[in-house]
């Protein structure tokens, strides 16, 4: 047998060679495609005429197709669409020039509210310069612009809100710095003035007090939020040893932290113990000149913390173990149950170790 007669007969292919056949059939074709696509689209010709629409297209702008297909770009409608930055959008596409990417525009109207748009126009045919087709992709992204304005100016509200609040603050800081200050002054002028020393002691411990809270106070207002432990600490005792160690005295305070965060709450806390333990150990632990040194030391533990306050004094009286300071004592374990630490009080052989250990949040327990 012929082997020209056992090939399976070729499929027919249809060459059009005619240019108007030919742009006749990709209109058709493109006509096709928008009639698909639920974005607003406007189809050109070579002539940066409209050849179609997309129906989305006459919804989304109230228009009708005797106002759009046929006419150029700055007929269409009203002549509201003749914006010369989307003629070189158009141009630039037909005539294959680089890639210019979105362009966003303001579509002004007379009787409706502008509308924001992004707009990318693309060359569909590269290969018949004479059937050029250029497509013009329309995103109206009015309402993204509006929330992102309205993100924009509530975030410039919120920043103006913080910041008085910030401002607020500072001056309620102040005030109340300055009401500690005046107090402690009034409680000092009273013990300068009483006759009887036991209420003079009395005074001075209230005075001293009301100095550390406000020493304390003065120290987190300039720290906003967490506070670094360590950092804190130091500048606590360096200003707890400046009012209360005399030039000539051979007394050292020395502090040493692992690196540590706090809440502010927490750092109050831990400023009153600590302020509370200093004071006392500077007031009891040395009398007379003799010298020393007191050591605040705060260690990161697995997973809470531990606080201590030592000192190389005189140690404890002897007789019944008993802490020193009285009202002191009160005071620090009263602390020390808001911060969920317990509090042990130790022989350093010599002086005495103030010791607060917080084991980590208890199950179920509420934060103080």
């Amino acid at each position: 047998m012929d082997a020209r007669r056992a090939r399976p007969p070729r499929s027919k292919v249809l060459h059009v060679s005619n240019p108007t056949i030919r742009a006749a059939t990709a209109t058709s074709l493109a006509r096709a495609l928008l009639e698909t696509s639920h974005l607003p689209l406007l189809l050109f010709d070579g002539d940066l005429r409209v050849v179609s629409a997309t129906r989305s297209f006459f919804i989304a702008f109230d228009l009708k197709t005797g106002q759009v297909e046929n006419r150029l770009l700055g007929e269409i409608g009203v002549g509201e669409w003749d914006i010369p930055q989307i003629r070189l959008l158009l141009e630039n596409a037909l005539l294959g020039g680089p890639p210019l990417g979105d362009y966003e525009t303001d579509l002004v109207r007379n009787d409706k509210p502008p509308r924001r748009l992004v707009l990318d126009a693309q060359n569909i045919v590269y290969d018949d310069k004479l059937n050029a087709r250029v497509l013009l992709t329309i995103n109206d992204v009015t309402e993204v612009r509006r929330v992102e304005q309205l993100n924009i100016s509530l975030l410039l509200e919120k920043d103006a809100l913080l910041h008085e609040r910030e401002i607020l603050l500072q001056e309620m800081q102040h005030r109340v710095a300055n009401s500690l200050q005046i107090i402690a002054s009034v409680l000092l002028l009273k013990a300068r003035t009483v006759t009887s020393e036991e209420s003079r002691l009395h005074l001075r411990d209230a005075h001293d007090r009301v100095m550390s809270v406000a020493t304390v106070q003065q120290l987190l207002q300039a720290t906003p939020g967490d506070v670094e432990v360590g950092p804190y600490l130091t500048k606590l005792c360096a200003s707890l040893g400046a009012s209360m160690i005399r030039d000539n005295r051979p007394l050292t305070l020395r502090v040493e932290a692992d690196v540590a965060t706090a809440t502010s709450q927490e750092a109050v806390s831990l400023g009153l113990i600590v302020t509370e333990l200093v004071i006392n150990a500077l007031k009891h632990a040395f009398p007379g000149d003799r010298g020393g040194e007191v050591l605040v030391t705060y260690r990161k533990l697995a997973p809470g913390w531990s606080l201590s306050v030592i000192d190389n004094g005189v140690g404890r009286a002897p007789g019944p173990a008993k802490a020193r300071g009285g009202l002191g004592t009160v005071i620090v374990a009263s602390l020390a149950k808001q911060l969920g630490a317990t509090v042990a009080f130790a022989d350093a052989a010599p002086g005495m170790d103030v010791t607060l250990t917080n084991s980590g949040p208890r199950p179920g327990a509420a934060p103080a």
